[in-house]
C-alpha cells in the first residue's frame, strides 16, 4: 500500500473562504473507503490539496454522493495540457468571462461541454 505522501496534491491557492472537506468526509459522502479517494487522486479523477496540514478537497467538487459531472475528464484535459495539480485547481476556480463564472461553477451547472472546450484549447 502506498503512503499518503505519494498522493499528488495542489498547493492551497484558493481563497480561504472556499469550503473544503477532509478526504475522510469526501469518502463518507461518496460511500467509498478513504483508500479509493487516494487512488482517485493518484489516477487524476479527483484533485486534493493540503490546508492547515490536512489533505482535503474543495467541497464544490462533490455533488451529493458523486464527484461533479465532467470533473474527471476536465482534469485529464488539463493534465494533458501540462498543468500541475496547483495550476489545475487555480484554473477551475478562476473567473472566466466567456463562461461566465468559473469553470467549476460551469461544471456544476451542467455546462461541461463548454468547460472541456476551453480546457482542450489550452493544449494548443
Amino acid at each position: 500500500m502506498s503512503s499518503v505522501s505519494s498522493i499528488p496534491t495542489a498547493d492551497d491557492v484558493l481563497d480561504p473562504q472556499v469550503d473544503v472537506l477532509p478526504v475522510e468526509e469526501v469518502a463518507t459522502a461518496l460511500g467509498v473507503p478513504v483508500s479509493r479517494i487516494y487512488q482517485s487522486v493518484r489516477d487524476g479523477h479527483l484533485i486534493a490539496m493540503r490546508r492547515a496540514g490536512q489533505l482535503c478537497m474543495p467541497a464544490v467538487l462533490i455533488d451529493g454522493s458523486e464527484p461533479v459531472k465532467g470533473l474527471s475528464g476536465t482534469l485529464t484535459l488539463l493534465r494533458d495540457a501540462g498543468y500541475t495539480p496547483t495550476e489545475m485547481l487555480r484554473w477551475l476556480f478562476a473567473p472566466d468571462e466567456s463562461l461566465p463564472g468559473t469553470p467549476i461553477d460551469a461544471l456544476r451547472s451542467n455546462r461541461g461541454r463548454e468547460v472541456k472546450r476551453r480546457a482542450q484549447a489550452l493544449g494548443f
